[in-house]
């Protein structure tokens, strides 16, 4: 719904956009499996310059497959008609709330606080007297966050929105005079305005001022965020003051003493968040002065994310030349992000005044900014290296971007060019069937209600009678003993009603899982930041949340904390067993071989982040100590879900009451751990034609405190060592390391995106020692690259001894390269590379070789229950939870098919153990192969029930021989079961048939770098799969192209800090970066293989899920590829460790650039800022 409004609200103002237009109003909305493509795709639509088959609902290109495998084309097939919408009508649109716009004071009174919005400037004057700590809250974009996330209170909070004085903008010819209680889209209007009244010499610092504002959050936030609001708060990031700094703003203090103009500058802030400014006083304007004649300023910045994030490092600079000559008559350098406060580079700037702006001037410049922007190892947001080199590489696009008007070299040019940000139409090819819905393209059936914000989620279900909250009350120590629990202070609180310890659990205050225990709430000892010790009952959510807070835990610390792997390895820190398989004789194969390498990576964790928090209601119903239980979850037998509903439980058994949990987005990431960080330590063998001999994994998974599936993980790693390559001898070892850190889980892929990482890593690592790409052919084969001479080409036995074809694998690889057009795009990115000196190309292409299916048999069964009703609908209830992946949809299919009707007559239930008990997790990619199974079982028995009914009357409706059916009563609901493959895997002898079959695909990327920032962008992605015949390809291709992006986003983008106490810093969005719509290929294309088959699943299909995960490493090592190349032109070559994800920071570092070079520092400091987990 966020994305839809944000569309309404663009075309409200602005009916017929661009394409530029609509990204900027989409920025800032998050969700990355949907893949974004699709969402940007439907809303180019409204763009009528665009001209693209889509704009009428029309897919670029199809081709249609029959019964015998052949595909045939087919034309103009349609994904939605615009004559099905309804026309616009602007009569029906909304207005702003009368009854909002009184101009009057308004009081509002709550239970603790009171919010005041004063209806004039005497009165709000009047208000800062009375209550000088109360804040000032007009867009609520700092205040509002620091309350709901770090506690802060304020009795009391004036809101300004009405005084008109805050808003008035007064243009003179010496500049343009703007109110503090301005938005940031209202004063980048204003800007713009100023930009064409202005003559062109004297806009430099308005059009410096408005790059930045439009960087500034996503449009949302620059709505209602404010001017004075940004100055104000005195972040040490903020976008705005360095550039305001830099370009001699001013602003006008008033308190009910008078008024002062003060400078915004070095001496304005005082430090963090803390400014000159008196309590009683409120910023009431600030003037933007024009820029005088041989003036010029700039603005930059690097974040993490290209939209809606604060920035890393930013800054202002601003340049005053004595008239017709190059020498400095004045100078401003202002960083943000290196300090607490805005840090004004004075001695770099004395280095520069009075002398020619020339090569000698600037190179005393550099060296004087590396003494003089220090940051020790642990200063707050680390990166240190890469911050102190952003200094210096955004002032060397300062001295290029037309300083003197010097005519810039052509290979230097690339630093101050863009990199691109058009987003092309996507293009999706695949094939359908024309017999009934199953193979065609079928709009997910909770589409329409989630756009509309109309689907209901746990926490939307109304309140019921004397409902209690329930808030979780963890451990803020990693490892302690703890020596009391004093909740008294709790309960004498308003609204709380129980506080619950393990004192209070009866019977078994565990659960086991894997051969291990699990304390439902920690008693003793916690062992890690965030574990659960309490919980605190209360009427509300805001009662809850205080007599949480209110409750005291006293702990004594123990020593033997551990957070790395390498800890846990030196400690013996495991959780058993250790796995290992072999094939082969590795150390034969090392010792034949021509040469032997060995080297590592390292994958970081990942946080799932999805779009509900872990939820539960528990309603008790009857007088049989009955309940209802609503929760969100993939497996209601999950371990997390079962401690929290658990609580919920006993909370209720205590009560009497239902009960609700609803943990908030900090909570949830605290709480819940992610995808395992894994460390790959690999040795290989190998031949100077690209052959493989033998290679040697050791992977090392941070399970974090609790065994969870940490275990399961390290098989599933082991059973996908090979990838898609068939290495003659191979051997690998995992081991489940325990830390104190929150308990990592089951994530999408399950451990298979960091083990292929590794195995692609060390073949990237070959082709580098052997001094070419990957992707080059052998001088000495003449035909295969060094991925292709290694692929499994002809029946074959995995390294567990599981038989299968790979002839699909060899297809989806060919044909990727065919469609990616990889020859010629690698030649036109070598010439790219040549050119350009500061900005480089990559382009890479991997494949996966993905097994479908658990290995623990007993978890690929399935369950489901078919009614018909008399008027012919029918309702299906199975085990798969429907998390938007589609699986409800698809089996609406399957029943369509079965049943011979319309998918109109079919119903899904949501998914209960009412209906199907003992449900097996919607995971491993098998949901819709079990689930589907199941559905069509039943529906097969109701069909079969009703032949001799359709016999007598074969012109009979549907509803007829229903009808029918019952007068003769024969039974309508039937129960469908699928047993499921009988997979396994013996580790004792190291072979096994673990999976029911491979799913196979290959994806090429290629971005585009800035070596001076880090930053890319991901200019092409192609992705050729083979899922069988697909059951709804819309719904496959959106899985495809959603679970590439938050691959994406763990191999580039996505970090958990914690600090060296083991307390994790990333817990929100501002701090924990994913995907968002600047990060979609320009180009994102998608091709199902034709003519592919599966006798192993239902209708030929294969599972999707959790495969394409994997091919967002296609970017990171394209990004890797283009560092090689800048790593080149400094030097260096063969093979260099770039760990996951690539930041930024990370790329940016590895291209060693002369600046990276000149602020490296080794550093021996034991306590930085964030643990290298």
């Amino acid at each position: 719904p966020g994305m839809v409004m944000s569309m309404y609200t663009l075309l409200r103002n602005n009916p017929q956009p661009t394409m530029e237009d609509v990204t900027e109003g989409l920025a800032g909305n998050l969700c990355r499996c949907t893949g974004y493509r699709p969402i940007v795709d439907g809303y180019r639509t409204f763009c009528e310059s665009e001209n693209c088959c889509q704009l009428n609902g029309s897919t670029c290109n199809m081709s249609n497959g029959n019964e015998n495998g052949s595909v045939e084309p087919i034309e103009n097939v349609k994904l939605f008609s615009k004559g099905d919408l309804l026309p616009l009508d602007p009569t029906q649109d909304l207005i702003f709330p009368p009854e909002l716009m009184d101009q009057t004071t308004q009081r509002f009174c709550g239970e603790r606080m009171t919010w005041i919005s004063p209806g004039s400037l005497n009165e709000l004057l009047q208000l800062k007297a009375d209550y000088p700590q109360a804040p000032l809250v007009m867009g609520n974009t700092n205040i509002g966050l620091d309350m709901k996330f770090k506690g802060i209170f304020h009795p009391v909070i004036i809101s300004p929105t009405q005084v008109a004085e805050l808003f008035k903008v007064t243009q003179k010819p010496e500049g343009v005079c703007v109110g503090a209680g301005c938005s940031m889209s209202f004063l980048k209007s204003v800007l713009e305005r100023s930009i064409n009244d202005f003559p062109p010499e004297s806009t430099h610092m308005f059009r410096a001022l408005l790059q930045q504002i439009k960087l500034v959050g996503g449009q949302q936030i620059r709505n209602v965020a404010t001017l004075g609001g940004n100055i104000a708060s005195a972040y040490p990031n903020s976008d705005l003051t360095p550039i305001l700094a830099a370009g001699r703003c001013t602003l006008v203090a008033l308190s009910k003493d008078g008024r002062r103009r003060v400078p915004i500058d070095k001496d304005f802030f005082l430090g963090f968040a803390k400014t000159i400014l008196k309590p009683d006083e409120i910023v009431l304007s600030v003037f933007i002065p024009a820029s005088r004649p041989n003036e010029i300023v700039h603005a930059f910045r690097h974040a993490p994310r290209k939209e809606s994030a604060l920035a890393t490092v930013n800054a202002g600079m601003r340049v005053w030349f004595n008239e017709n000559s190059n020498v400095v008559k004045e100078i401003s350098i202002y960083y943000g992000g290196v300090g607490a406060t805005i840090l004004s580079a004075d001695r770099a700037c004395q280095q520069i005044v009075g002398r020619p702006w020339e090569e000698a001037t600037l190179s005393d410049v550099y060296s004087t900014l590396v003494d003089e922007i220090k940051l020790g190892p642990s200063a707050p947001g680390g990166k240190v290296d890469f911050r102190r080199s952003l200094t210096l590489s955004l002032f060397f696009k300062f001295n290029l971007l037309d300083v003197t008007q010097v005519e810039i070299p052509q290979k230097m040019q690339s630093a101050i060019q863009p990199l691109p940000k058009h987003i092309q139409p996507g293009y999706q090819e695949f094939q359908v069937s024309a017999q009934d819905p199953v193979g065609r393209p079928m709009m997910h059936r909770t589409a329409l209600s989630q756009a509309t914000g109309e689907a209901v989620y746990c926490d939307d279900l109304p309140q019921t009678d004397g409902e209690l909250f329930l808030m979780i009350v963890t451990s803020s120590r990693p490892h302690a003993k703890i020596t009391h629990i004093d909740f008294s202070e709790a309960l004498k609180l308003p609204g709380v009603v129980d506080v619950i310890t393990a004192k209070d659990i009866p019977g078994k205050r565990f659960r086991t899982f894997t051969g291990y225990d699990e304390e439902l709430l920690a008693e003793d000892e916690v062992t890690c930041v965030g574990q659960m010790v309490c919980a605190v009952v209360a009427d509300s959510k805001a009662h809850a949340k205080r007599g949480a807070a209110a409750v005291k835990i006293s702990y004594e610390d123990l020593q033997d904390r551990i957070f790395t792997v390498e800890e846990a390895i030196e400690k013996e820190s495991f959780f058993l067993p250790r796995r290992q398989i072999e094939r082969g004789d590795v150390e034969k194969g090392l010792r034949e071989a021509e040469q032997v390498y060995e080297g590592e990576i390292r994958i970081g964790g990942q946080e799932h982040f999805y779009l509900e928090t872990q939820s539960f209601l528990v309603i008790p119903i009857g007088e049989e100590k009955e309940m209802k239980v609503y929760l969100s979850t993939q497996h209601p037998k999950d371990m997390f879900c079962s401690n929290l509903i658990a609580l919920n439980f006993l909370s209720l058994f205590r009560t009497g009451r239902p009960v609700r949990c609803v943990l908030e987005r900090g909570e949830d990431m605290l709480i819940t751990g992610g995808r395992h960080p894994v460390w790959g330590i690999y040795k290989v063998g190998f031949m100077k034609d690209g052959r493989i001999t033998a290679a040697d994994f050791q992977y090392y998974a941070n399970a974090g405190n609790v065994v969870d599936e940490s275990v399961l993980v390290a098989e599933k790693i082991l059973l996908h060592l090979d990838n898609a390559y068939n290495i003659p001898n191979l051997r690998g070892r995992s081991a489940a390391c325990k830390t104190n850190l929150p308990s990592n889980t089951a994530f999408r892929g399950f451990g298979v995106p960091q083990c292929m990482l590794v195995v692609e890593s060390m073949i990237d690592d070959v082709a580098l020692k052997l001094g070419r790409l990957p992707e080059e052919v052998s001088p000495l084969l003449l035909k295969f690259s060094i991925r292709e001479i290694n692929m499994y080409k002809e029946v074959s036995l995995t390294h567990y001894k599981m038989e299968f074809d790979p002839e699909n694998l060899v297809r989806c690889w060919n044909e990727c390269m065919k469609k990616a057009d990889f020859r010629q795009r690698r030649q036109a990115i070598d010439i790219f590379n040549q050119q350009n000196q500061f900005k480089k190309r990559g382009i890479t292409i991997v494949p996966i070789k993905y097994g479908i299916g658990f290995a623990e048999a007993f978890l690929n069964q399935a369950a489901a229950l078919v009614h018909i009703y008399k008027d012919g609908s029918v309702l299906v209830s199975h085990g798969g939870t429907e998390m938007g992946q589609g699986i409800h949809t698809k089996v609406q299919q399957v029943a369509s098919r079965e049943l011979n009707i319309p998918t109109s007559l079919i119903h899904i239930s949501e998914t209960s153990t009412q209906c199907v008990p003992n449900t097996c997790p919607s995971a491993a990619s098998f949901g819709t192969d079990a689930n589907g199974m199941a559905v069509k079982d039943a529906c097969q028995i109701l069909y079969n029930r009703l032949e001799p009914i359709r016999k007598k009357n074969p012109k009979g409706t549907w509803q007829n021989w229903i009808i029918t059916a019952f007068l003769e009563k024969i039974s309508l609901s039937a129960t469908g079961y699928y047993r499921g493959h009988d997979l396994d895997m013996d580790w004792e002898k190291q072979e096994g048939k673990p999976y029911a079959y491979f799913t196979y695909a290959v994806g090429c990327s290629e971005v585009e770098l800035d070596c001076l920032t880090g930053e890319y962008r991901t200019l092409r992605t192609d992705i050729v799969v083979d899922i069988g015949r697909s059951i709804n390809p819309s719904i496959d291709i959106g899985q495809i192209e959603g679970a590439f992006m938050q691959g994406l986003g763990l191999y580039t983008m996505e970090e958990l800090k914690f600090s060296p106490s083991g307390v994790l810093y990333t817990r929100g969005p501002s701090q924990y970066k994913i995907p968002s719509f600047c990060d979609v290929p320009l180009k994102f294309n998608v091709y199902l293989l034709a003519g592919s088959s599966n006798p192993h699943a239902i209708y030929s299909s294969k599972g999707i899920g959790e495969p394409t995960v994997f091919l967002g490493s296609s970017v990171f090592f394209a990004i890797k590829d283009a560092v090689t190349a800048a790593r080149k032109d400094a030097g260096l070559t063969g093979p260099f460790q770039l760990n996951s994800p690539a930041t930024p920071e990370r790329a940016c570092l590895a291209c060693a650039t002369h600046f990276t070079q000149m602020v490296y520092e080794s550093y021996s400091n034991p306590f930085p800022w964030a643990l290298n987990i």
